[in-house]
């Protein structure tokens, strides 16, 4: 039987091309959330930068974050560029780094620079999560065929502009738990980072599978939410 799962939505401080200094700062957001399963926003480890470098998953720069899952017993969904190159999530814990998704919708250049990848849902003891990245979230048919996979929650990371898109992840968000019955948890940049987004939205958030929302963060770069998800 499932028990609970806590889960976090992070929106780090971010240094862009600096995957060194990002890291430290997503171990920090690890250990402060104390959370099973703690998200964060698309290519979190360089910020929205397409001509970053790729990040192997066995990058001796990402120790911070395995150590600081290793103490926490967490998994860290983390985004970067992989060697293919995708656009992609690497799922970190205590033992190491792998890569668990791999962006399907590309947007814009990013379809000139990038692989197209696969729907993707990971198991966590026992709660099954449909893994999708920013312009997947609008797509209903990436949704609907990850939900085809089996999934009782859809987690994302997501760069959103702060003038333009700062409710657009929500409005996602209330969809797919409208459309799937599931419950939502999605992490948005906030700040800086890269790309020409000089003022990302936050409000990185967690919805019910009601579409109720059950926690969210502000717009400032280093806050988090939790909730915990019991079966």
């Amino acid at each position: 039987m499932r028990g609970e799962l806590k889960i976090a939505v992070a929106q780090p401080k971010c240094v862009s091309h600096d995957v060194a200094a990002n890291a430290v700062e997503h171990a920090r957001a690890v250990r402060e959330a104390r959370a099973r399963v703690v998200v964060f926003p698309e290519l979190s480890l360089t910020g929205y930068e397409l001509d970053a470098e790729v990040v192997a998953p066995d990058d001796a720069r990402l120790r911070p974050i395995v150590d600081a899952c290793a103490q926490t017993g967490a998994l860290a969904l983390v985004g970067a560029p992989v060697p293919g190159p995708w656009i992609a999530c690497l799922g970190v814990d205590g033992t190491g780094a792998s890569v668990v998704y791999r962006k399907v919708c590309l947007y814009g250049a990013e379809a000139d620079l990038f692989r197209v990848g696969e729907h993707a849902v990971i198991e966590v003891d026992g709660w099954r999560l449909g893994l999708a990245y920013c312009r997947d979230t609008g797509i209903a048919e990436h949704a609907a065929r990850t939900a085809e996979l089996g999934m009782d929650g859809y987690v994302s990371g997501v760069v959103h502009d702060a003038d333009h898109e700062s409710e657009l992840h929500g409005e996602r968000a209330r969809r797919v738990a409208s459309d799937h019955g599931v419950w939502v948890a999605t992490a948005a940049f906030a700040g800086p980072t890269g790309g020409g987004f000089d003022r990302t939205s936050g409000r990185s958030g967690i919805w019910s599978a009601t579409g109720e929302l059950l926690a969210e963060a502000g717009s400032a770069p280093g806050d988090l939410v939790c909730h915990t998800f019991v079966d």
